[in-house]
């Protein structure tokens, strides 16, 4: 059985990237094709992967900024022929496109939301990709939906997420949650400066993510600290806002957030999240989330159990989160337990199964 990977780009650390690490480990020595890869910006995991790159790659800046390729993206991946029996697509947009010998299977975590939610995911900063979007956007919808049909299987990691596809490409898939890959037995590191006790928000500083209305919710709890862990378009305006009680520590080793995470007095999220992957993180620490009721959060958090919600990602209604668990703290044996659900385990052996399927269905054997 010969299985490819693909994914849109690797030039950042998130949860996408961590789900191709995965699947990484579900099939090993599995070629992985992408349009960009900076190794600097992304998992040093990866290092040791058979990564093939677009000729995009050779660009400098392209690799620093993926932005700045969106109006090249959709040609190089509609020209990338995979020699594979199966090919999982690891896609939020453009790995979807490629073209296999064999089975193709997206794995979707959001139709393009720079093509269908352009001004949350863009915000406010460089004016290019949004000329280049305005310029291409109904050509682009066209290409996309028409690559979304080619596909053999989707498959999706929430019920928010499977709704959207149904309602944009007409395609049932079926959901199947990432895991969380931020094993509580490895090893932790300290991280210098920080005393244990306050709230965590890990999250990329974009637009969407609210990282901004996280931070002035501790305008309002000047007696509580909070840790920004990520790096973003949104790092430098947010760092010279902040209040004197809210600290950034950039970018970290997985060792690191074990640590964060293990420390923490619970995990804030305020972003229009299509999964939640960092309040799955937290739990499996035993840890809390105070998390917007909103799309994938609604699959990963447990009212009462592991985490309470807020309706609104504004400061005031985070404060009042924080305040409740505070006031009734929720004990951490439950919190364990659900995290369990999104193990890598459960994902590996599901993945592995649904090839095998898509194998039956190519060659019959």
């Amino acid at each position: 059985m010969k299985v490819a990977i693909a994914h849109d780009y690797l030039t950042q650390r998130g949860g996408a990237e961590r789900v191709v690490l995965t699947l990484l480990q579900a099939f090993p020595g599995a070629p992985l094709y992408t349009s960009l890869y900076e190794p600097t910006t992304t998992f040093p995991e990866f290092r040791q992967a058979d990564i093939r790159t677009m000729s995009l790659n050779r660009l400098g800046p392209l690799r620093r900024n993926h932005r700045l390729a969106l109006p090249l993206l959709s040609s190089c991946w509609s020209n990338l022929e995979v020699d594979a029996d199966v090919v999982l697509c690891s896609s939020s947009g453009w790995a979807h496109a490629l073209r296999s010998t064999g089975r193709k299977v997206v794995y979707c975590y959001t139709p393009a939301r720079w093509l269908y939610q352009t001004d949350s995911y863009l915000g406010e900063g460089n004016p290019i990709p949004r000329l280049a979007l305005r310029a291409l956007r109904g050509r682009l919808i066209d290409w996309d939906r028409s690559q979304a049909a080619g596909a053999d299987r989707y498959l999706t990691l929430s019920s928010a997420v499977k709704d959207r596809i149904r309602t944009l490409y007409g395609i049932d898939a079926e959901i199947l949650p990432p895991p969380h890959c931020i094993d509580p037995a490895g090893e932790r590191r300290v991280v210098e400066g920080i005393e244990p006790g306050y709230f965590l928000c890990v999250s990329r500083l974009l637009p969407y993510k609210n990282v901004r209305a996280v931070i002035e919710a501790f305008e309002r709890l000047p007696a509580e600290r909070l840790v920004v862990v990520g790096t973003g378009p949104e790092e430098q305006v947010l760092r010279a806002s902040a209040p004197t009680n809210v600290e950034f520590v950039g970018t970290v080793t997985d060792e690191q957030l074990r640590w964060l995470y293990s420390s923490c007095a619970g995990v804030l999220a305020a972003s229009y999240e299509d999964f939640g992957l960092t309040p799955v993180e937290g739990a499996a620490f035993g840890k809390p989330a105070a998390a917007l009721r909103w799309g994938g959060f609604l699959d990963t958090i447990v009212e009462g159990t592991s985490g309470v919600f807020f309706d609104r990602p504004e400061p005031a209604e985070i404060a009042a989160a924080v305040g409740a668990l505070q006031r009734t703290p929720l004990p951490p044996a439950p919190i364990v337990e659900h995290a369990k659900r999104f193990s890598a385990d459960r994902f590996i052996a599901r993945i592995r199964q649904v090839v095998e399927e898509e194998m039956v269905e190519s060659t019959g054997k």
